[in-house]
């Protein structure tokens, strides 16, 4: 389809509450879908929330076989997420990196809850429930995060953990976290 223009921090849009979803199995959702796929595929990412590209919904997908980006991050099971919930399963709380592509260029270490219950819908408007834990709850947070204006450094509790990719990951290569 189509691969769309990530927002960045600053932009305003970014920090909109999204409305759910009300029509499913739609040629308009699958179209929108496709294009996020292909915009997640484009920039390397993990995820990406609708709001990420200025529309305004409660969509996220996420998933990946390998990410380089994330080049030591177990697999994520490919998922289209509409009108999500997301559960904590218990009080643990654990601290991991995070980049974002609205946040090109930085990293970040988010706390964030270990093991989490999310569910939704799919595209075709059947409910999706599933646990996950660690890098995959971690996931599935931060892109629900963008449904609610929240960026990951607004998480942040210690912002001397906040620095350029280049720096903190020079191994990696530059042009896969822009």
């Amino acid at each position: 389809m189509a691969v769309r223009e990530i927002l960045k921090m600053g932009d305003p849009r970014l920090l909109r509450v999204a409305p759910p979803v009300t029509a499913f199995d739609t040629p308009e959702l699958h179209a929108l879908i496709a294009d996020m796929f292909d915009t997640m595929a484009a920039a390397n990412g993990a995820g990406l929330a609708a709001p990420q590209i200025g529309v305004d919904l409660q969509l996220v997908i996420f998933g990946f076989d390998r990410n380089e980006r994330y080049p030591d991050a177990p697999a994520v099971p490919k998922t289209v997420l509409i009108n999500p919930v997301i559960t904590p399963l218990d009080a643990e709380v654990e601290e991991g990196w995070e980049g974002c592509l609205s946040v090109p260029g930085l990293r970040g270490v988010v706390p964030r809850a270990r093991r989490i219950r999310y569910t939704g819908f799919d595209p075709q408007g059947r409910p999706i429930e599933r646990e996950a834990e660690g890098f995959h709850a971690r996931v599935v947070q931060h892109e629900c995060d963008h449904l609610i204006g929240r960026l990951y450094p607004t998480r942040m509790t210690d912002l001397t953990k906040l620095g350029f990719t280049s720096v903190l990951f020079p191994e990696m290569d530059p042009n896969a976290d822009d």
